[in-house]
């Protein structure tokens, strides 16, 4: 599974507004990068190649913006188009507004782990119930997206999306998925880390044996003793080990 990061900047000046001593594009760039977005697109307008510059040495592409008249759910599918053009193989594309600057490389991490078992899935990331920025939107749904009325707005685009396809909000305890810009660092709620794995919970290797498998049935193995399997040695080694 190959998910891209596609960062969405109504204006240049947005775009390049200084957000914790870089450019802001440029900063949403690292967060997707460091948190597993493969590739990174920045949809923006650039007169003067601003924005490309501030983007310069960095893993992103930057694509120009579709026709005002596409409206917001034109421009998330112009940034989807970029990404799967870029690395083939792409199967989802994080939406994210460049407005959404906290939010957090752990999130984006695992955004992209819960859409492997879920590949036909909507991913929303939610801080206290409330869901939030970037939505993972699997290409498959790129459809749907292009259908969406252009006067919709982006909350409202997604909402279309989730009323149209399979979709989940997994709690990310992380706030910059609902707190933009106009919160500052300072005010910004503690990072609290989701409460259960976003992909769901998977096993230690032998973690459930005794109801799996009778354990009289394992080779080598004379009776039952609780707790046998998770972390063993493998047999000859233990063996050794008590001689």
């Amino acid at each position: 599974m190959t998910v891209a990061a596609v960062i969405l900047a109504a204006s240049p000046e947005g775009a390049l507004a200084p957000t914790e001593g870089q450019p802001r594009v440029r900063r949403l760039v690292d967060i997707a990068w460091s948190g597993g977005a493969l590739p990174v697109v920045v949809v923006s307008a650039d007169p003067d190649g601003a924005v490309t510059k501030a983007l310069a040495g960095s893993e992103a592409i930057h694509g120009a913006p579709a026709p005002a008249e596409a409206g917001p759910a034109g421009q998330m599918a112009r940034g989807a188009d970029l990404a799967a053009a870029e690395v083939q193989g792409t199967t989802a594309v994080l939406i994210w507004p460049s407005r959404m600057t906290w939010v957090g490389p752990e999130t984006i991490t695992s955004l992209i782990e819960a859409h492997g078992p879920e590949p036909d899935t909507i991913l929303r990331p939610a801080w206290k119930g409330e869901t939030g920025w970037p939505v993972l939107v699997p290409l498959l749904h790129l459809g749907l997206l292009r259908a969406v009325a252009p006067d919709r707005m982006p909350p409202s685009v997604i909402d279309d999306l989730v009323a149209a396809a399979p979709s989940r909000a997994i709690e990310m305890g992380d706030p910059g998925v609902i707190h933009d810009v106009d919160t500052t660092r300072a005010d910004l709620p503690p990072y609290e880390g989701p409460p259960d794995p976003p992909a769901g919970h998977r096993h230690e290797w032998g973690e459930d044996v005794e109801s799996e498998a009778d354990i009289d049935d394992l080779e080598g193995v004379d009776g039952h003793v609780p707790g046998e399997g998770r972390g063993l040695a493998p047999f000859s080694q233990a063996a050794d080990d008590e001689g």
